[in-house]
């Protein structure tokens, strides 16, 4: 995986969304036309975002670039996410617009009933700004990236990286979004889809219930150029593949909070461990203790997380 080559004291670059989280939890069932009582929190979110903070955390360095509106929300998002150790300062500002919001309502069982998110402003993330930090892709150890990053932005992403020769990370984030990556592939180094987005990357069906089908589906990824394709499947745990190895990871039984913000916790953990030269397998391990850390805290990002918590929480 990782090589001994990078330099994996350097800080990661990451690039994606940022915005606030809305998610009210429901106890009886959802009846249209009328409100019903409810658990509502706010916190601050987006998939590049939450990903930055969790390696952050784990006491990593990381530079984040997105784009937020130039308001109440976006200041107090961009003083949080400095504060939790992140480095905001080529964060984009744009005027006139909202910072980027989600609002999601989950079930009394902690699963997604309905979501909404409204990603205007990341269509700012543009080329030119992207190469405006053109350094900062030479300077990296390793490159995160999520699919709200629009289309032309992201091929401009990835050929930075391919000059650097920088290793990619990138979440699909969405069914909606996930076929944006699916002419890089080859270009990947780590990809971690739900089993959805894997199967629109694969043009296949996935059972997350079947684990075998999953095998299949990330070594297909694997096939496709990525080097380690990872799976998630919800209840069932997770799925991964390289070219040497593959396996299966059960979930941990947890009491679900809140289900926003966990993928991108697995993510930010793998990639930590793998920094810091520890196995594939070892890594997704650690990556669904983060998982599980996250969906008991009411909110995206588990405050009090680090290594340590995670091999406390370590599937075995």
């Amino acid at each position: 995986m990782l090589t001994s080559e990078i330099d994996n004291t350097a800080f990661v670059l990451v690039i994606g969304a940022s915005g606030i989280d809305m998610v009210g939890r429901i106890e009886t069932e959802l009846s249209p036309g009328t409100s019903k009582p409810a658990y509502i929190r706010a916190s601050f979110g987006g998939v590049g975002r939450n990903v930055a903070e969790n390696l952050a955390r784990l006491g990593h360095p990381v530079h984040l670039l997105s784009a937020i509106g130039d308001d109440l929300i976006g200041s107090q998002l961009l003083n949080y996410t400095r504060e939790a150790g992140v480095n905001v300062d080529a964060v984009l500002r744009v005027p006139d617009n909202p910072t980027s919001a989600y609002m999601a309502v989950v079930n009394k069982s902690g699963e997604l009933a309905f979501g909404l998110d409204d990603m205007r402003t990341m269509d700012f993330l543009s080329s030119a700004y992207i190469r405006e930090h053109a350094d900062l892709f030479k300077q990296a150890s390793i490159l995160f990236l999520d699919a709200n990053i629009p289309p032309k932005t992201l091929r401009t992403v990835l050929s930075l990286a391919r000059r650097a020769k920088l290793p990619v990370c990138a979440d699909p984030t969405s069914t909606t979004l996930a076929s944006r990556l699916s002419p890089y592939l080859d270009r990947l180094h780590i990809i971690t889809p739900n089993h959805q987005e894997a199967a629109i990357l694969t043009g296949g069906d996935c059972d997350p219930s079947d684990h075998a089908q999953a095998l299949e589906m990330a070594r297909k990824l694997v096939a496709q150029g990525v080097a380690f394709a990872i799976i998630t499947l919800a209840e069932f745990g997770l799925v991964y593949a390289t070219s040497e190895n593959s396996g299966h990871i059960p979930a941990l039984h947890t009491e679900i909070i809140d289900p926003t913000g966990a993928g991108d916790a697995l993510t930010a953990a793998v990639i930590f461990a793998l920094l810091n030269s520890i196995p594939p397998d070892e890594a997704v391990r650690l990556g669904v203790a983060a998982a599980s850390m996250t969906l008991r805290s009411p909110g995206a990002v588990a405050a009090d997380l680090s290594l340590e918590q995670l091999y406390d929480h370590l599937v075995v």
